[in-house]
This record gives structure tokens, sequence and C-alpha cells, in this order.
């Protein structure tokens, strides 16, 4: 790993706190209905859940902006929620994680979306989505432009796009974002839908799964770790990225890094345990923004990033990580 050592790496994640990182994207409400299962229904042959706990936490761009607060930096929310209960949770949700809600629109229009996890015997049996697309109008249209301004001139240090195909992010909002942070020169991290995939041109990185690489190009899905580095370099030249990372779960994370030449990077991953993906996804562009908003090396920032998520597909339900935490993992960590 080169100069890579436990000093260096903890030094970037004790820098964190200094840092402003802007998370435009999809909110939603996660609810988690926790309890013990008894019996059998005697209306149909479904589980009957004896609830026992229910938990709520912010979904999407708002799991997003939890990972960037948790780890000790300032994180802020453009976005458009609805005018209903959820949203009222949603932002007393944030409130209470001190991420900045100044740039969140409530719209009439427009209904908060609800995701409703029930678990039993740390089982997740069944999910409900009450799920709503956004629909642009003009004015939501040149508020979410004026409010991204007002932002990018807060000395903001990166901005994620954190995209969950719910009608924020479209080609056109993602072109003006992107262009918007090019003249500002903020470094603009994505995480990825396949739909809107080839729009994410010229930005500093996109962090998609296996699925979304493959389906992103119109590609059908291989694993072989040839097949995806030939991918991940074509991904890299089509879009003029300055980086790529291909998240592989279990297998680990291949970083693609464009210095004129392109140049890939295997790492496993370090999961120990795995008992919950569920936003494994968020905490991996979380750190790895962070760590390069620090940095400026995506590499280091990608090791970083993956030992996040080593530590939060450990915990049940959408976790997050701290310094603390990740410290302590580094601290563990045999460099090769």
């Amino acid at each position: 790993m080169g100069d890579i050592n436990h000093k260096k790496l903890t030094d970037i994640i004790d820098n964190f706190s200094s840092k402003k990182i802007a998370i435009f994207g999809d909110l939603m409400i996660d609810k988690f209905i926790k309890g013990k299962v008894r019996r059998i229904s005697p209306e149909a042959p479904v589980p009957v859940v004896e609830v026992k706990e229910e938990d709520k936490t912010c979904g999407g761009a708002g799991n997003v902006a939890s990972n960037i607060s948790d780890l000790g930096a300032k994180a802020y929310i453009i976005s458009v929620i609805g005018d209903d209960t959820a949203s009222t949770e949603i932002m007393d949700i944030l409130k209470k994680k001190n991420i900045n809600i100044d740039y969140i629109l409530s719209s009439k229009n427009h209904k908060t979306i609800e995701k409703i996890r029930i678990i039993a015997e740390h089982q997740q049996i069944a999910r409900v989505d009450k799920d709503h697309i956004l629909k642009y109008d003009l004015k939501i249209k040149n508020q979410i432009f004026s409010n991204l301004e007002k932002i990018t001139e807060t000395g903001i240090d990166a901005l994620i796009l954190s995209d969950y195909g719910k009608g924020l992010l479209i080609p056109e909002t993602i072109k003006k974002i992107i262009d918007i942070c090019l003249k500002k020169h903020i470094p603009v991290f994505v995480d990825p839908k396949i739909e809107h995939f080839k729009s994410y041109r010229n930005v500093t990185s996109i962090t998609p799964n296996v699925m979304e690489a493959f389906g992103g190009m119109r590609k059908i899905i291989k694993y072989g770790q040839n097949e995806i580095e030939e991918l991940g370099e074509k991904i890299v030249k089509s879009l003029n990225l300055k980086s790529l990372i291909i998240t592989q779960s279990e297998n680990g994370m291949t970083i693609f890094e464009n210095k004129g030449k392109i140049k890939a990077t295997h790492i496993p991953t370090r999961a120990k345990e795995v008992f919950d993906v569920t936003g494994a996804g968020d905490t991996v562009i979380s750190t790895l923004s962070l760590a390069y908003s620090v940095s400026r090396d995506i590499i280091t920032s990608a090791i970083i990033a993956n030992h996040a998520a080593g530590i939060v597909v450990a915990k049940l339900g959408t976790a997050t990580t701290n310094q603390e935490e990740l410290k302590k993992e580094i601290k563990s960590w045999t460099i090769q």
C-alpha cells in the first residue's frame, strides 16, 4: 500500500471535524418495527409479529447526512419533502443530529417518502413502501438552484449526489449541479442510479456496485475481476471521471484512478461479519467524500471508506460509524 500507514489514516480522520459536506438528494423516513414471532396468523400463512420496539431514522440523503454528522463533520442537505407528518418527523430527526436543514424545501404537492421495515428475531421479514416521485414545477426548480448557489458560497468542501431515483435528480439538475461545482472547484461524489448513469460526467468519483456499473453501461452483469476492471476503465473514459469505485460486497472494492492513464487498485473487504448491508453504500460515499476533502487522494480515501463499511455491515439496520470506532478499526488493521 505504498506510503499508507496507521498514523496517516488516523490523522485524516481527526481532520473530519473541520469539514463541511453538502448532500443533494432524495429524502425519506425509515421506520423500523421490531418484535417477536410466537405464532402464525389464522388468517393467512404469515407470521404474527408482537411489536416490542419502534424506531425512526432518516433514509436516502438523510442517512448520508447522518453518516457525515456522526463522523464529526458538518452536513447540509438540499432536498424537497412534503408538507405532512412524515416531513415533520424527518426535520425533527435531522435537527437532533445537528444537520443543517436550511436548504430543504417543503411542497404541498409532494408527499414524503416512507419505508417501513418489519423485523422479527433480528431478521427483516417485510418492507412496506410509501413511494412518491417528485414532480418539478418552475417554482421548485428555481428554489432548488437558488439553494444550490447559496450553499456553494458557504465554503463547502465537497458535494454528494445521493440519487435514489425519486425524481429530485434528473439529467437537467444533475448537469447543472456538476457545472456549478466544477466552476467553484468543489469535488462532486455520486451514489448513482442506473437510469441516470451516463449523466454523471466530469465528477470526482462515482461509487456504483457491480449491478449498477454493468447496468449503467447497458451490459450483461459479470462478476469476474478481469471483466470488472475492463468495464471500470470504459466507465472512466466514457464519463471523463477523475475516479471510479466499484463496490463488490464481500469481495471488497476496486478503485480506478484517472491521472491521464487509468490505474485499477483492488482492496479486499474489511467486514468480519455481515448482519445487514442496509445503508452501506451511504457510509462508503460519506466517508470517501470526507477523507478526500482532507487528503485529496482517492486511494487513501477509499481505504478509509472500506473500513467504515466493514463496521456498519456488522450492525443491524441503517447504521453509521464515528471517528473513534473508525480509528480503532484502522489501528487493528495489518497493512500489507
